[in-house]
């Protein structure tokens, strides 16, 4: 049975009705209308950026404690650079500069060898009954370190059982204070500083000679020196 077209028309406006009051029981017209309608979204508020030179350090809020001390500078200040006071220093408080350690010159087998043994035939004709040893230097004795270690049958049949200050004496006569380590058995401080008056290199041998309990009479034998016995 085909509906006519007036019938038709009627039936659809009795629906449209009808759901129009389903909604307004519902509520969903005023819910359809707020999700269709765009809520403005609050603005983030951003502080005013100052720039850098505009800041003012003195008016930086300070401590109560430090707040009538001057303000202090934190700029790079240059050091200068420590030299010696009043010509050579000796003993083992001096001020001496430490050496360039680029520029180290090592002496080669056959000069060390040569040298080692000038002060062997140096030591042989000294007092028999003068304790005495032959200490050929290394790098590390002259440069950087400046730690002298001394042969650990000597230090235990000549030397003192405690830390004692050793002297050194040249064969100028020119004295020089060193501290001896007993546990270390080894010339600490002071050294460096004989070494550098006496300008020690490696390979330079030389000839302790113990001529009283706390004192050593040195000889210096050349490395670079090879025509000179008498150094």
């Amino acid at each position: 049975m085909v509906m006519s077209k007036s019938a038709y028309e009627e039936s659809r406006q009795k629906r449209l009705e009808e759901n129009r009051k389903r909604m307004e029981e519902l509520n969903l017209n005023k819910l359809a209308q707020s999700l269709h309608t765009p809520k403005p979204s609050p603005m983030k508020r951003v502080k005013p950026r100052v720039p850098k030179q505009a800041l003012d350090l003195s008016m930086i809020r300070r401590s109560s404690r430090v707040a009538d001390l001057p303000v202090r500078s934190y700029k790079e200040v240059p050091v200068e650079p420590m030299g010696r006071a009043g010509g050579r220093t000796r003993g083992y408080s001096s001020g001496h500069s430490r050496r360039d350690l680029s520029n180290r010159v090592y002496a080669s087998d056959e000069d060390r060898e040569y040298a080692t043994q000038r002060a062997e035939d140096l030591q042989s004709g000294l007092d028999k009954d003068i304790p005495s040893f032959v200490k050929p230097m290394l790098q590390s004795h002259v440069t950087g370190g400046f730690w002298l270690g001394l042969p650990n049958w000597f230090c235990k049949d000549h030397l003192p059982t405690r830390d004692v200050t050793i002297n050194l004496v040249d064969e100028n006569g020119d004295e020089s204070d060193t501290k001896y380590l007993h546990d270390k058995k080894g010339l600490s401080a002071g050294w460096r500083g004989f070494s550098i008056d006496h300008e020690l290199v490696d390979g330079d041998a030389l000839v302790f000679q113990l001529v009283e309990p706390t004192t050593f009479k040195v000889y210096i034998i050349r490395v670079n020196d090879k025509g000179d016995d008498s150094n």
